[in-house]
């Protein structure tokens, strides 16, 4: 018979139980610490950035009308203005003698925000805060006033610099963009709907956003709403990485995706805005379009990347320089274009008169051209061809892919600026699938240039019926690519 100590078996439990507790107790203090993660404490950078960041008002002249029409009239002629109704003729006051004239008053335009970027009083913000403004009011989180001077604002960017005769300010720390990462704790502080030096808070949600803007912005969640554009958004550091520029909203208020312009670029606006008072950027006279996976596997490029020359700027450097449309940039001076919005931010932030290198995938093959960057301008309006009343000879050799197709005259080649190519006359089935229109001129089918009718016959007549074929077609003035696939 085993026979058990029960009190001497408590008294080892009880001592096992200790010893276990006793480690536990001797672990580093780091250990535990890894081990738990809190939220940021943002008390120390709202002290620190607080006192940088401007609140900006905006006023524009206004006339005041001091009584010159009837109690009421304004409004009901705006009632029949609203509605389309006839505009009833209203009798109108006998003019008087000495009867006041038209005021100009200052009326509330806007509010936005700021940051000081130096102490002797230059400050960013965007450049929609203060566009159509008569005078702008910047007011200090000391309750001082002062009226600015804009200094240069450049739409492209969304940046504007404004100065205020003061001396002694606190100047904010600009960041290193590069540093920022996906996830990380940033902060705004701003003017929403007018409520000064207010705080909010989130994280990166994206870097590089392509909005189909001019730059590519910071994508956050913190709360931004009307009123906080042009502030800063500040890292855990207190540097600036960005100025809070754009929301997406369906309300008007902050959903919880906001965009911010990298101070990188920014300062980069900021310091020829500061030296000349605008921004001058690179062009090459080129219109693009983005190159879609099936135009890139059927030309052989493989990868969906570089930009689509839909179009060549008559006279422009990139007709100098021998860039033809339907051509593919896939880099400049070296760095690839990895999507067609790459190429103007590389064009623009190039000085004009620089010579550079454009590598352009044409026909099958890559091909080197040097181009001379001039300096950007209004877009010029897209002209269409005439319509001509000649008729020349039809061809059916397109049946099969569902084009009827026509040689052009040199009087459409001439209003093209084309060398040649075959007018599409009618589309039908796997051609109207793929887009083509009538009208359209094909100048390339498989990556072979068509300039006759009788290329047009002899290229389509070495095609595999059962393959997809590429044809690079103009319409109006811009090239792009389709691809006609065969009924299944």
């Amino acid at each position: 018979m085993i026979r058990i100590d029960w009190k001497r078996l408590n008294a080892c439990v009880l001592t096992g139980v200790l010893a276990t507790v006793t480690s536990l107790a001797v672990l580093p203090v780091s250990t535990a610490a890894a081990q738990t993660r809190t939220l940021p404490d943002f008390t120390d950078l709202v002290e620190q950035v607080g006192p940088s960041v401007v609140n900006i008002r905006t006023l524009e002249k206004a006339v005041a009308r001091n009584g010159a029409g009837a109690p009421g009239e304004e409004e009901m002629l705006e009632f029949f203005r609203r509605f389309g109704l006839p505009i009833p003729n209203i009798p109108r006051q006998a003019p008087r003698q000495n009867r006041p004239q038209p005021q100009e008053e200052d009326q509330p335009r806007g509010v936005g925000s700021g940051f000081i970027l130096s102490s002797d009083g230059l400050i960013m913000t965007n450049a929609h805060v203060v566009e159509g403004a008569d005078e702008v009011i910047v007011t200090l989180t000391d309750k001082r006033e002062f009226k600015a001077k804009i200094i240069g604002a450049d739409k492209r960017s969304d940046v504007a610099v404004v100065k205020i005769e003061a001396a002694g300010l606190p100047a904010i720390k600009v960041g290193d963009v590069s540093r920022l990462k996906v996830g990380e704790w940033v902060m705004a502080i701003g003017s929403p709907f007018g409520l000064d030096n207010t705080v909010t808070a989130g994280i990166v949600s994206a870097k590089q956003r392509d909005t189909g803007d001019y730059l590519p912005f910071i994508q956050t969640d913190v709360a931004i709403n009307p009123g906080n554009s042009g502030g800063p958004l500040i890292n855990m550091r207190g540097e600036v990485v960005g100025i809070n520029s754009q929301i997406y909203s369906r309300s008007g208020g902050s959903m919880g995706i906001s965009f911010a312009i990298p101070m990188d670029e920014a300062v980069r606006v900021s310091e020829q805005l500061r030296m000349s008072g605008r921004v001058s950027r690179g062009r090459i006279g080129v219109q693009i379009d983005q190159v879609t996976k099936d135009v890139a596997e059927s030309i052989g490029l493989g990868k969906a990347q570089g930009a689509l020359v839909r179009g060549v700027e008559v006279g422009s450097p990139a007709e100098k320089a021998g860039v033809e449309a339907g051509d593919i940039i896939t880099k400049f001076e070296g760095k690839l274009v990895e999507k067609s919005s790459d190429l103007p931010r590389m064009v623009g932030g190039t000085k004009p008169g620089t010579r550079s290198v454009l590598t352009v995938f044409r026909r099958g093959s890559y091909k080197d051209l040097t181009v001379t960057i001039a300096e950007i301008e209004a877009d010029k309006p897209v002209r269409k061809a005439a319509d001509k009343e000649e008729k020349p000879k039809a061809s059916s050799a397109g049946q099969s892919l569902g084009l009827a197709v026509s040689e052009l005259s040199e009087a459409q080649k001439k209003e093209l600026k084309i060398k040649g190519g075959v007018k599409v006359d009618t589309v039908a089935d796997a051609a109207a699938r793929a887009g083509l229109r009538e009208g359209d001129v094909i100048v390339a089918i498989a990556n072979t240039e068509v300039a006759t009718m009788k290329e047009f016959e002899t290229a389509v007549s070495k095609l595999d019926k059962n393959k997809a074929v590429n044809v690079l077609f103009r319409r109006g003035e811009w090239a792009q690519y389709a691809v006609i696939r065969p009924a299944r």
